[in-house]
């Protein structure tokens, strides 16, 4: 498969041409990469309005996907709020206002999405006692109301639960509702022996980070559109939210990786998976608790294991092994096809040496689930203060609040803060806030 942008940045670092546009950096080499860090120029195409290169590079892209599938340089945040912006779009067109149901356990750039288009949420709860987690399944479809646009699910989510996709799908047809998933952490599902990748599945748009699980540049991401009526409407929503001077450096990145995937991309992803499952065996033999069903995704409950997630991270830190994430209760480590046999037996052996200790039996609270004041728009684009939790109580949340990773909010802006609230900031290490003014 042919790399468009990667060559045509080369073949312009190698030509010698003199740089009387930017970057300000000219291409002189300070990190090392800045000769191929180029801008918009002729030949260059550009990214929102691709008719050259990058649409060259997208076609490729969306062949392997097997859908309408785009670029993003900012990250799935950026594709998620276009997602919504779409789905905003679909229900203007119908003559409805938006509502989306979705998953309690979203991204926070999904809040973001909802307070810039001003669509309506109305959350989806489980019984999971997490607030990482959300199993949204068909009977959560049929019971909402018909003033729904769409539904909007994580999956996998920051722990490697996935959902049932497939049957979440058939419920939202039948009911004419988009289903949207957040697949930032499952761009190679497309290439396991059976494709479990969110399209295939039935989803109308989902996002991925490349760059997350695939060898692309941190930011790479793709925003895939299923319906064509909804395609030709998804550059110009992708320019609504996305820079002007979307990074060269990270296009060429995604360009570079169809060739990897186009090529022996799901032999390696077969032997990997396979070498987890032999890892994931291992350590339940050794009496571990793994929970999740994602297939590059290692997460351990290390309270039956005697320690605290965070405490055990900083175990396996000493021992040269840094984490995705850690909190009260989980570790997650997230492997790829770049993760070597010898990585993973290097993990295995470390984890086989720490010491069982007798379980903590403490548990996470249950989600808060406060009452709504504002709606999540008025709340995000009103003054605000910052507080400590202790003098929270009653007052309206004014955003997130939550850092990346997992970015997922504890609480949600424009709910009144309640003490199940201030027991879950407190549990999870929060000790300021933003509430509105």
């Amino acid at each position: 498969m042919n790399t468009p942008i990667v060559d045509f940045i080369k073949k312009y670092a190698d030509s010698n041409t003199l740089r009387f546009h930017v970057p300000g950096h000219k291409g002189a080499e300070i990190l090392g990469c800045e000769r191929l860090d180029i801008t918009e120029m002729s030949g260059a195409d550009s990214l929102y309005e691709a008719e050259g290169i990058i649409r060259q590079s997208e076609d490729n892209a969306s062949f392997l996907f097997g859908c309408n599938t785009f670029y993003s340089t900012e990250g799935s945040s950026h594709c998620i709020r276009t997602m919504v912006y779409l789905a905003s779009l679909k229900a203007r067109e119908e003559g409805k206002e938006c509502v989306i149901a979705a998953g309690r356990n979203a991204h926070k750039s999904f809040l973001s999405a909802v307070a810039l288009t001003g669509a309506e949420v109305k959350w989806i709860y489980s019984e999971d006692n997490n607030y990482l987690s959300c199993s949204v399944t068909p009977s959560d479809i049929e019971t909402l109301d018909k003033d729904v646009t769409a539904v909007y699910i994580t999956s996998p989510d920051y722990l490697g639960n996935r959902a049932d996709i497939r049957s979440v799908a058939e419920a939202c047809k039948r009911k004419n509702i988009l289903l949207l998933v957040d697949n930032a952490h499952g761009a190679y599902l497309r290439f396991l022996p059976e494709s479990q990748h969110p399209i295939d599945l039935g989803a109308d748009m989902c996002c991925d980070s490349a760059h997350k699980t695939l060898s692309v540049l941190t930011g790479g991401a793709y925003l895939h559109i299923k319906d064509d009526s909804l395609a030709r409407m998804g550059k110009r929503a992708l320019s609504v939210f996305g820079s002007t001077s979307p990074s060269y450096l990270i296009l060429a990145s995604l360009d570079k990786v169809n060739g990897t995937l186009g090529g022996d991309y799901k032999e390696k992803l077969s032997h990997t998976t396979d070498k987890i499952k032999e890892c994931k065996k291992a350590l339940a033999e050794k009496g571990y608790s793994l929970t999740g069903n994602e297939p590059l995704k290692i997460t351990i409950e290390t309270k039956k294991y005697g320690y605290s997630g965070n405490d055990f991270a900083d175990i396996l830190r000493a021992d040269g092994i840094e984490v995705e994430f850690s909190d009260p209760d989980y570790v997650v480590m997230m492997l790829t096809t770049e993760t070597t046999d010898d990585h993973i037996d290097r993990l295995s052996k470390t984890l086989e040496n720490i010491e069982k200790r007798e379980e903590i039996a403490d548990a996470p609270p249950p989600v808060p689930k406060g009452e709504k004041r504002l709606s999540v728009r008025e709340a995000m684009l009103s003054p605000c203060e910052k507080t400590d939790i202790d003098s929270s109580l009653g007052r309206v949340l004014a955003d997130a609040g939550v850092g990346c990773p997992p970015a997922v909010p504890i609480a949600v802006c424009g709910e009144e803060i309640t003490e199940e609230a201030i027991k879950c900031f407190r549990y999870y290490g929060i000790e300021d806030i933003n509430v509105v003014r």
